[in-house]
């Protein structure tokens, strides 16, 4: 029983809106399908459901469709009784459908009101995106033909309009012929139809008169297997055509049942309830797999951002093992601290407040920094490199895990090139922050010699040696040097580290190491997050919001509930 329309209308807009919103771009096992069945479902609930249960006294429209070169157009000419749809030997030979109807429900198919996305044409073909409309004063009112392309058609357009257009029929007239009748065309139709209760005709052309009891007789058992025993089928066997149209004693049956469906308001009714009811009572099920698709989206985005988080996890754990290794004390930096520390100018400096000035003539004559500025340089360009180099690695890492994922190369698109490194602004924004932490080490130097005024006299010169010691300590965990490079870099940040327990005590120098390493570690975390958000926000663009399979599922029960009220 179909209710009055009002509330099922609501329910069925709100989850045709819900079903054409879908997000379906990641590449999937079964996304290809989904994206057929809610475009299924969105069509057949513009082009039927809607403006049948808004007019349920409207014509009855049928749908003649079938395979190629079966006989479509011919049967609709046979039928009206005049050449209104082209036939011909050419293939394919329907581009527009033609839909024949009486001139009193010209007005239910002028608009629209059923196929809106077709423009109205009469008087000729009009082409592609458009239905082409003939008005009859021979037609019976109450009764509307519509020629349909082929569905097995070369074109892809011809294939998706007729199946669309058979979703937007109360009934199908299937045209099939004694060759083909069993191909697996039809017989994916056809099961169509049961799984959608459409109310269906099927017309047997080009029949050999001498088989055509036997053949028949064989498609009849195939449609009762099927499901489709209800299926009334009529045999055309294979004569001559006459003005090129089929003889008439082959195709008054047909044409007196559909006239007879159009004289009848209560069988006629009959096959818009039963193809109406079909259809919603389908819909829950194509939902059900569409929301399937869904769910096999978000564990596609899922799986995508686990590889670009394990990336990155890696990157993490690669910069506080370079920071924490004293790996950064070699190379230029070592060079730079045995400069500063093993030649002993900065002990003397701490001797005398007349270093500060010996060093800043002596730069200004040599043009060359002093000897913690040398230092502070090397360690900025020694983090900078790590911090690009994980960044890097990062990126490369989780493009190459991309593109052993199915939905991974879709996404990278064109950009996997550009993705497959740091993002070209990388560079300036790590210098930028490994100069800010610098400047934040030198603030907590400042502020922990802030309330020791006598020992602060002593260091009023050196915040900036300073706080190149306590920068050297934050890596100086010697376990990336060997040899020689311990004595050198890890003896004499031993001194340094003691001279400075000195004056600011034991704890505030570890406290002075660990506040500078947990800041350096958040502007690294930060950097590292903006790159990696490059690859989280090409999933999060796609991917179906949380919640989404269950709201579709949730919407669809409404529309069960609508049915029931």
């Amino acid at each position: 029983m179909i209710p009055s329309p009002p509330r099922l209308t609501e329910a069925l807009s709100a989850l045709r809106d819900q079903v054409a919103a879908v997000p379906l771009a990641l590449v999937t096992a079964g996304r290809d399908d989904a994206v057929r069945t809610a475009r299924g479902v969105t069509d057949q609930i513009d082009d039927y459901l809607l403006p049948r249960l808004r007019d349920l006294d409207a014509p009855l429209l049928t749908v003649v469709g079938g395979s190629t070169g079966a006989g479509k157009s011919t049967l609709v000419n046979s039928l009206v009784g005049a050449p209104v749809t082209t036939a011909g030997v050419l293939r394919p030979t329907t581009r527009a459908p033609v839909l024949v109807c009486a001139r009193a429900d010209a007005a239910s198919f002028s608009g629209d009101r059923v196929l809106p996305g077709l423009a109205r044409v009469t008087g000729g073909d009009g082409g592609p995106g458009t239905l082409q409309l003939v008005v009859r004063d021979d037609v019976p009112a109450g009764l509307a033909v519509l020629d349909a392309p082929d569905v097995d058609s070369v074109v892809t357009a011809n294939r998706d309009l007729a199946g669309q257009l058979l979703a937007a029929a109360d009934l199908w007239v299937f045209v099939t012929t004694a060759a083909r009748y069993a191909d697996a065309v039809p017989w994916d139709l056809l099961r169509t139809a049961e799984q959608r209760g459409t109310a269906l005709a099927v017309v047997l052309d080009r029949v050999p008169p001498e088989a055509a009891a036997e053949i028949s007789a064989d498609l009849a058992a195939m449609l009762r297997d099927a499901g489709l025993a209800s299926a009334r089928l009529f045999v055309v066997e294979e004569r001559p055509l006459e003005d090129g149209r089929l003889p008439e004693d082959q195709v008054a049956p047909l044409r007196g049942w559909l006239h007879g469906l159009a004289a009848d308001q209560e069988q006629r009714a009959a096959v818009v309830r039963q193809t109406l009811a079909g259809a919603l009572d389908s819909l829950q099920q194509r939902t059900a797999a569409v929301a399937a698709a869904v769910e096999e989206q978000r564990v596609a985005a899922a799986a995508l951002q686990e590889a670009a988080a394990a990336a990155y996890d890696a990157a993490r754990d690669g910069v506080d093992q370079g920071v924490r290794s004293g790996s950064l004390l070699r190379g230029e930096v070592l060079a730079r601290w045995q400069e500063f520390v093993g030649t002993g100018e900065w002990m003397r400096s701490l001797q005398s407040r007349v270093g500060r000035v010996r060093d800043r003539v002596a730069a200004a004559l040599t043009g060359r920094p002093a000897p913690a500025e040398s230092l502070q340089g090397a360690l900025e360009s020694s983090v900078e490199q790590l911090l690009r180099a994980e960044a890097d690695r990062a990126a490369e890492r989780t493009v190459t895990a991309w593109r052993a994922l199915p939905a991974g190369p879709g996404l990278l698109g064109d950009r996997e090139r550009e993705l497959a490194a740091a993002s070209p602004d990388f560079p300036e924004a790590a210098a930028a922050q490994v100069r800010d932490w610098q400047g934040v080490v030198l603030d907590l130097v400042r502020s922990e010699g802030a309330d020791k005024r006598s020992r602060a006299r002593l260091l009023s010169w050196g915040v900036s040696g300073t706080g190149a010691v306590v920068m050297v300590a934050v890596f100086a965990q010697t376990g990336g040097l060997l040899g020689g490079e311990v004595a050198v870099a890890g003896g004499t940040t031993a001194v340094g580290q003691r001279v400075l327990e000195a004056v600011f005590g034991d704890a505030a120098v570890r406290s002075l190491a660990e506040r500078a390493r947990a800041d350096l570690g958040e502007r690294s975390e930060a950097l590292l997050r903006y790159e990696q958000d490059r690859f989280d926000g090409l999933v999060e663009a796609v991917a179906p919001p949380p919640g989404a399979a269950e709201e579709l599922r949730a919407t669809a029960a409404a529309l069960v509930g609508a049915r029931g009220a």
